[in-house]
């Protein structure tokens, strides 16, 4: 089974002060680089497509080769909004895939058997994501007043990546466009037309990086995984 990921790396970056975080420095390689040689180490993984900024192309093309990445078959450009920047490359996939994995550029320290475990509950459900338990007590909240506790042992932070079946996925793509419709996470576009999502357990190292300090947490957490 032929599964293409897609890093998804077009954001703005605003929470950054402008600074382009998948390019920032981490370990001996960019956030980029070790986002990429997660998937290049993943035997279920077939090929990697970056969706970024055009201006940022050349030096992720960059350190994809200093990193020694042999499953990078293209970088295309992004979108208005992430849903747009995912379609964008989605255009670029195999013919032959079965399989699509979408995953944050900015969360590099996705493990490789995580990865293999998503892509197998995808296989079996249509379509599955990395997700962890939240540990904390959650409360909504309407105009700064509390209306409600859910049950934490509902509740699940959801990572990527995020994996579908292909045809799956390409229907809950055609629904969003048919009725206009723009989601900021992948799940809900096969959520959208009745598909089953599995949550695959992962860890809580599987951080997206978007403020300055998730970077020294970053640095940090790769120096364990290293020892």
């Amino acid at each position: 089974m032929k599964t293409s990921v897609i890093i998804v790396c077009a954001g703005n970056s605003t929470r950054m002060g402008g600074v382009n975080k998948i390019l920032l420095p981490l370990g001996d390689r960019l956030v980029i680089g070790v986002t990429m040689q997660a998937f290049e180490k993943c035997p279920d993984i077939s090929e990697i497509v970056i969706v970024a900024r055009e201006s940022d192309i050349p030096a992720i093309k960059a350190e994809a080769e200093s990193a020694g990445i042999t499953k990078l078959k293209c970088c295309t450009t992004g979108g208005d909004t992430r849903q747009q920047s995912v379609i964008n490359g989605v255009k670029q996939i195999s013919q032959d895939s079965d399989m699509v994995a979408v995953h944050d550029g900015a969360r590099p320290l996705v493990k490789p058997e995580h990865i293999s475990k998503a892509v197998r509950d995808a296989s079996i459900f249509g379509g599955a994501t990395l997700g962890v338990p939240v540990k904390d007590t959650i409360k909504t909240v309407d105009d700064g007043i509390i209306t409600d506790t859910p049950p934490r042992k509902f509740l699940y932070i959801t990572q990527t990546p995020q994996i579908f079946k292909r045809s799956l996925y390409f229907e809950g793509i055609d629904f969003a466009l048919e009725h206009g419709l723009d989601f900021t996470d992948d799940c809900q576009l096969v959520e959208a037309i009745g598909g089953k999502v599995y949550m695959t357990i992962g860890d809580y190292t599987n951080i997206k990086i978007t403020t300055p300090e998730d970077i020294a947490i970053a640095e940090t957490l790769l120096k364990q995984k290293g020892e």
